[in-house]
């Protein structure tokens, strides 16, 4: 290792690194404000336009882009006419390039960023070099972060960087190339200038003409949906802080595809009443219980033990083998309580010690802990809320994708719309059986009632038919329907679901109306004598 060229937009740990390999006697290259810090810190550093001979021009856009460069980047040292052409042109062997790109995707990101920003901050020189020098990764090591150091570093020192490491940085490189063109396909292919604003400044569209995915993969998963199905995990280049991909798994077997599924449904649906969201004082800890892909209990309570006890009456025979989350730490009663019944997958913000012991007795339940110090409720983007700000689909050879359903009702968004008005005590069941609705698979309806569900009906190509599997849900597990309020996800068509709701108990519903029978509907509700509100929102989920 003789020659290292460093340059770099983030400057984090690049001093410390430089002085490390100049100790072990390697020859430092570097360009413009990276050159300057190295100098500053005292190191001896050859400016690039020293070395090629030739000055930066156009702004610093062509510096790097030079043949004393790529030929010491890109000429194999097993291939003598390679070395040759080296020597007739005078042209030294670069062993090691630390490059990391300009701020593209960070520039973009920040509200009000110009296309002239975007553009100027498009790297060009820098990945010119990364591919050169990762197409040669036998003999040269490229490193593209900080987090690549130290391991490079102990290697040196441990008498040379293997074929290995090497390669893995070459990998590393090539990937962090693509994920960089990709976030710059992104963008520019999002610039409508149809859609330009009053002083021509183009507007961006929310689906760019062309989508580029980036993903990272976590694990190889034993098969998929079914036996005979491959599958592995992937997650998002960045994901949402307190997502499900950010789980630390605690104890418990190999997650599978069905219960990483089932798992995302549950988290998804406990964090609504995560901290900040709008939830009665003395009812702050919240339970769901899920089994395939939808909440088969949900439920509010003062602690996490009496979330779980009432989410667990909703549905017992459900329950068995579900997916159980909470938005609260779990503690030993709480843990207690969970291990009476068989779960696969147990996840929470955290866990005491003394329910991780009651854990330890049943080694084959998955225990998660997710994070979520980083969620802000009241974050301007989705991510920064731990939210996916778009939902995609497969279909044959394309891709759906659209804005995910976010929306977040509000008491003033409600419409009453009945001779009879509902309690506030009613307007809180009413609220919650929304938020549980939102999660359960259309056709959906939920009974509630007390901060608990007492009846969910999920799937059904009929309403009527969800309507009534809710209720025989309920009077399977022995609770009584009567008062309850209830959500359904999208309007009734007919009077006749509302009747078979109001036939089993329910006093209030919440719905979101639009439907060319309302008046038909609002009639039946008052001649039954029930309250009923109208959201003017939807929430389809299939």
């Amino acid at each position: 290792m003789t020659t290292a060229l460093i340059s770099v937009s983030d400057k984090t740990g690049i001093v410390d690194f430089a002085q490390a390999l100049h100790a072990l006697g390697v020859r430092l290259l570097s360009t413009g404000g990276t050159a300057r810090l190295l100098l500053d810190a005292g190191l001896p550093v050859t400016e690039v336009a020293e070395y090629t001979g030739f000055p930066e021009m156009l702004d610093g856009r062509v510096k790097t882009l030079h043949p004393r460069i790529h030929g010491g980047l890109l000429a194999r040292r097993d291939v003598p006419a390679h070395m040759a052409a080296l020597a007739e042109h005078g042209i030294p062997t670069i062993d090691l390039l630390v490059v990391n790109l300009y701020p593209f995707e960070a520039t973009v990101a920040r509200p009000g960023c110009t296309l002239p920003e975007a553009i100027e901050n498009i790297d060009i020189g820098g990945p010119a070099m990364v591919r050169s020098a990762a197409k040669n990764w036998r003999d040269v090591a490229v490193l593209t972060d900080a987090s690549q150091y130290a391991g490079v570093l102990a290697e040196l020192k441990a008498g040379g960087i293997g074929l290995k490491t090497r390669f893995a940085l070459a990998v590393a490189a090539f990937n962090r190339i693509s994920d960089y063109d990709g976030a710059i396909s992104d963008y520019l292919s999002a610039i409508d200038f149809d859609a330009a604003d009053a002083e021509g400044v183009p507007a961006r569209s929310l689906f760019p003409a062309q989508s580029n995915g980036r993903f990272v993969k976590l694990q190889d998963l034993r098969y998929g949906e079914n036996a005979h199905q491959q599958a592995a995990l992937y997650r998002d280049l960045h994901p949402a802080p307190g997502a499900i991909v950010t789980a630390r798994q605690l104890q418990g077997k190999e997650l599978s595809y069905n219960n990483i599924a089932d798992a995302d449904a549950a988290w998804e649906c406990v964090k609504q009443w995560s901290a900040g969201a709008s939830a009665p004082p003395a009812q702050a800890a919240a339970c769901v219980i899920v089994k395939h892909a939808n909440p088969c209990g949900v439920a509010v309570g003062k602690d996490a033990l009496q979330a779980y006890g009432k989410a667990f009456q909703t549905d017992p025979t459900s329950a068995f083998g579900g997916i159980i989350a909470f938005n609260v730490p779990v503690d030993g009663a709480a843990a207690e309580a969970v291990s009476q019944q068989f779960v696969e997958v147990l996840m929470a913000p955290d866990f005491t010690a003394e329910a991780l012991a009651v854990f330890q007795a049943k080694p084959n339940v998955r225990v998660l802990k997710i994070a979520l110090d980083g969620v802000q409720r009241d974050g301007a983007t989705p991510w920064a809320r731990g939210q996916n700000a778009m939902d995609v689909k497969r279909v044959g050879s394309g891709l759906l994708m659209q804005t995910a359903d976010h929306h977040e009702l509000q008491r003033a968004d409600l419409k009453m719309v009945t001779k009879k008005q509902p309690t506030p005590e009613q307007i809180e069941d009413l609220l919650f059986a929304w938020k549980v609705a939102q999660y359960v698979k259309s056709n959906a309806i939920v009974f509630c009632a007390d901060g608990m569900t007492l009846g969910v009906g999920a799937g059904q190509m009929s309403r009527l038919d969800s309507a009534r599997i809710a209720s025989i849900k309920a009077e399977a597990a022995g609770l009584s329907l009567k008062g309850s309020a209830v959500a359904s996800d999208a309007f009734f068509p007919f009077r006749d679901g509302l009747d078979v709701v109001i036939d089993h108990g329910a006093a209030c519903v919440i719905q979101p109306g639009g439907s060319m029978r309302d008046q038909e509907v609002i009639d039946a509700a008052d001649e039954r004598g029930i309250a009923m509100v109208f959201t003017g929102v939807r929430h389809f989920r299939h």
